[in-house]
């Protein structure tokens, strides 16, 4: 989107974001008034993209998500996708690293929330704490967002699946949903780049507990990396058809 366009974007997120975060204080009384308010957060945030932007979210694939407790699997490619599926999911688990609830005012919200946070200063003990402490939301009936890389990868990017996942989908015992996307290529990581059109996050069919770690694994990459590459090819032609490109990063492998 022009560069006018891309700052009244960015001016209009962080002030919005800004004023929930002082103004929602009252609601830290109670973890549902927080989860109310991030899902408000989050369709306020996209109708903002969709009005000042011209970026709008496509969901498919809702009929795919089961009822209940179940582990959210999904490609991660820029900060929408976690602003995205808050609104999605009723009682939504963030898995996180810890350092983020050290954040000011957000990292309040995230506490309060019932996050999943990794300490990583725990070392080997870091796997079996984020267990427990999955199994507690999973016993509440939340739905358990974790982005299995990680980290934010650049579109296009051999995946790099970590084995946090797995242990997640072995000891907890409930269904996993894929999520494949392609928000990198409108909102690009380390950028504060917005380009109009339509981003897809798509919701595939639940993978059912029971399967060995190794097959399960293969089927999760393949199943998030295939549907994930065929949402990468629509969003460059949706792109090219209004004469944007499609950031650099996203025809190179990223390290």
């Amino acid at each position: 989107m022009p560069l006018l366009r891309t700052l009244a974007v960015n001016l209009c997120f962080y002030l919005f974001t800004t004023v929930l975060a002082v103004g929602g204080l009252p609601l830290l009384a109670s973890r549902d008034g927080v989860l109310r308010l991030a899902r408000f957060w989050g369709r306020g945030t996209l109708w903002l993209l969709r009005v000042v932007g011209g970026l709008r979210v496509e969901f498919r694939g809702l009929e795919n998500i089961p009822p209940g407790a179940v582990i959210v699997a999904a490609k991660h490619q820029s900060a929408l996708e976690t602003l995205a599926l808050c609104t999605v999911f009723p009682r939504f688990a963030y898995i996180l690293k810890r350092e983020l609830l050290f954040i000011p005012l957000i990292g309040w919200y995230l506490s309060r929330a019932g996050m999943v946070a990794i300490d990583r200063t725990k070392g080997s003990r870091a796997m079996a704490l984020m267990n427990e402490a999955a199994a507690r939301a999973i016993g509440e009936g939340r739905q358990l967002i974790i982005f299995p890389e990680g980290t934010r990868r650049a579109p296009g990017a051999p995946p790099a699946y970590k084995l946090g996942l797995t242990h997640l989908y072995a000891n907890l015992g409930v269904p996993c949903l894929p999520v494949a996307l392609n928000s990198g290529l409108y909102w690009p990581r380390q950028s504060l780049t917005r380009r109009q059109g339509t981003t897809v996050i798509a919701f595939l069919p639940p993978i059912p507990p029971g399967l060995d770690r190794t097959a399960f694994l293969d089927r999760i990459t393949q199943t998030i990396e295939g549907a994930s590459d065929a949402l990468l090819a629509e969003g460059r032609a949706d792109l090219a058809a209004s004469g944007q490109s499609a950031p650099k990063e996203a025809d190179r492998p990223a390290a």
